[in-house]
């Protein structure tokens, strides 16, 4: 009988580690994430962010899961958790004409979420002409089963016009 390898990860202080076991034995490690290693490829991307949140009741509908347009919340929650980790403020930009707004956002939804769920929010970003583009996942922290895939595309707009952001720039130059 074919069994698959699942690795379990777990934080230990600021170090990740990897436990190998079979998957017979996940099942006695109910704290710990169990990530096949066909899972884990798929999650081993460039993420430079993540942020680690709790489904709450009033954010599902009638058939027990996350509402889709929660999906957006989190995501975008976690890009100003992510602007505030790198010392940009929404209100800051606004008040020096600045305006970061959202373009385009296309959301994939692979698996749902339930009510008590933890998640992981991901997210790496791209430049593309004048555009930010974030590419972001939500795993459901378990098991980081990918539940959304999202590419949401920003810009900026300066005094009212479509620009060009020296500061993001500067601030984001170590990401692309």
């Amino acid at each position: 009988m074919f069994m698959q390898r699942y690795e379990i990860s777990f934080i230990s202080g600021n170090k990740q580690r990897f436990l190998r076991v079979f998957g017979l034995y996940s099942r006695f490690f109910p704290t710990f994430a169990v990530v096949s290693r066909k899972n884990r490829k798929k999650m081993d991307k460039n993420y430079i962010y993540e942020l680690r949140l709790k489904v709450r009741d009033y954010e599902c509908d009638l058939q027990g899961i996350v509402n889709n347009a929660n999906y957006q919340h989190y995501i975008e929650h976690t890009r100003h958790e992510f602007l505030l980790a790198h010392h940009v403020s929404f209100a800051d930009l606004h008040a020096r004409g600045i305006d970061c707004v959202v373009a385009r956002l296309n959301m994939q939804f692979k698996m749902p979420l339930r009510s008590g769920d933890e998640f992981v929010s991901k997210l790496w970003i791209k430049k593309e002409g004048v555009k930010y583009v974030f590419m972001q996942d939500i795993f459901r922290a378990c098991d980081m089963k990918l539940a959304v895939r999202a590419q949401v595309d920003t810009v900026c707009l300066i005094n009212g016009r479509l620009s060009d952001c020296e500061e993001l720039n500067t601030t984001f130059a170590p990401y692309f």
